[in-house]
């Protein structure tokens, strides 16, 4: 656009105005024959710009879709699940197909209008003959003054007409066609994000009496959805957690516990009610300082293809040695990091494929701990995990919640036996909330919730917990199955 667009619209630009100022001083009424039919042009070239723009969008789209296709078999998942299901010749298919409609697509935007320039071609080396001949039956009937030198200045002049506007078409057409691809672009450019910080927002207060209190006051929250006909995932939830405080939020798949979280850090605006964070509606509050105070592990971690030191700064980019190991030694993954060649140089892989599923956990605990939030959110942190895994992730989880407002959702219910309170969520609603001993007594959703699990066929995890400890390790209910 900077470069070659530019510099031929202007050029042609100015060719074309000043010859058709001559063609005009010379004679005005070849100057009508020779442009009689380019408004016909005008007119041809914008309907071949229209096909040229709809075949680019397609042609952007598809490409899009190859990309796509290249990040999700390419990845390791993608890999893995090809190979574990044999479906490589498959998605080699299913790339080469994306391939060739590319490939149509991009014959068919640089082969459209090639008609139309070849049509202007042709007519603009026809018109000297026309005007010739227009020039000669004037002169012969004698109704204009016009003369053998007019005609050869007139033709010449116009040869500095007719091409450079035939430039100025093409242009016209780049343009047309680079606008689906622009309007693609400026489609994400001009998003404006539905979650923004008011003119007066407030950082977090540092310390105080509400510092780590978490609170829902009357919240109602909807996903967006096209229609607007969806029905609330949470309506008219009311609760508090007091700074400090280990809180457990229970209940069927579906019923509103994730989302719980993403409204504290403000992920999501709540559609109706409150969320206060330490006293103060997070919508009164900054984003980035909200969210600086408030750490999440959540069961799916996220490693980058980096080094397990490089993933531990995410947190805190100017964390030294020091702070990087003690952070280490607090989830329980020291001693494993430093036994690897590289040691915090290890390069973890994509997704971190490199490490088993609890030292993946724990480096995101060690992450999280860096950060050293005052309100940690434990989503279902160690459910993928298996029963040793999760024993060395809960003891890490039970250092990690120490001191700070913990909030923990969980399907498993033996690792939140030891919460202070525990709210039970079904429907989008808080149905039930206590201690675990109170809901068992209760007999009501947390009870039933409970006993599936004991008595389920596979092993139960003990709600014992050691002294002072928060989470429990699991251990089989032999005596209380019994």
């Amino acid at each position: 656009m900077l470069t070659n667009t530019i510099s031929s619209l202007l050029g042609n630009a100015v060719t074309v105005l000043a010859a058709f100022v001559a063609m005009l001083l010379l004679d005005w009424q070849l100057t009508i024959v020779a442009l009689i039919l380019m408004p016909i042009l005008v007119i041809a070239q914008r309907r071949v710009g229209q096909v040229r723009a709809r075949i680019a969008a397609k042609t952007q789209e598809s490409l899009s879709d190859m990309t796509a296709i290249t990040q999700e078999t390419l990845s390791v998942s993608g890999i893995l699940l090809s190979k574990s299901f044999t479906r490589q010749q498959a998605e080699i298919g299913r790339y080469s197909n994306e391939n060739d409609n590319q490939v149509r697509l991009q014959v068919s935007q640089q082969m459209s209008g090639q008609w139309f320039f070849a049509m202007v071609s042709i007519f603009l080396s026809s018109i000297p003959a026309i005007v010739y001949l227009v020039a000669g039956l004037l002169m012969s009937n004698g109704s204009a003054d016009i003369t053998a030198g007019t005609i050869v200045a007139f033709t010449t002049v116009q040869s500095r007409l007719l091409f450079p506007l035939l430039g100025l078409m093409r242009v016209a057409l780049d343009l047309q066609t680079s606008s689906a691809l622009f309007a693609r672009i400026f489609q994400y450019l001009d998003l404006v994000p539905a979650i923004q910080d008011s003119p007066t927002a407030l950082a977090v207060p540092e310390s105080g009496p509400a510092t780590g209190r978490v609170e829902f006051d009357d919240v109602t929250f909807a996903y967006p959805d096209a229609a607007g006909e969806s029905r609330p995932t949470l309506d008219q939830v009311s609760f508090t957690i007091e700074p400090g405080q280990f809180a457990a939020f229970v209940g069927p798949s579906g019923a509103g516990k994730t989302t719980v979280s993403y409204l504290i850090p403000r992920f999501y605006e709540a559609t109706a009610g409150r969320v206060l964070f330490g006293g103060i509606d997070v919508r009164d509050l900054a984003q980035q300082s909200l969210v600086s105070h408030i750490g999440i592990v959540s069961q799916e971690t996220y490693l980058f293809h980096a080094t397990i030191a490089e993933n531990l700064r995410y947190a805190k980019p100017d964390a030294t040695a020091d702070e990087l190991e003690a952070a280490a030694r607090s989830a329980s993954i020291h001693d494993t990091i430093a036994s690897f060649p590289a040691g915090y140089d290890t390069v973890v892989g994509e997704r971190g494929y490199r490490l088993s599923g609890g030292e993946k956990q724990r480096i995101a605990i060690a992450r999280v701990l860096l950060k050293n939030p005052e309100v940690l959110i434990l989503d279902e942190a160690t459910s993928a995990l298996d029963a040793i895994s999760e024993r060395v992730v809960q003891a890490a989880l039970d250092t990690a919640s120490r001191g700070r407002t913990t909030i923990a959702i969980a399907h498993r219910l033996s690792t939140i036996v030891a919460a202070d309170v525990i709210f039970v969520v079904d429907g989008g609603r808080i149905v039930e909330s206590g201690t675990h001993g109170g809901l068992l007594a209760a007999d009501g959703v947390y009870a039933r919730l409970y006993s599936e699990q004991v008595a389920g066929p596979s092993p139960i995890e003990s709600p014992a917990t050691a002294p002072g400890a928060r989470l429990s390790a699991p251990s089989l209910l032999s005596e209380e199955r019994d």
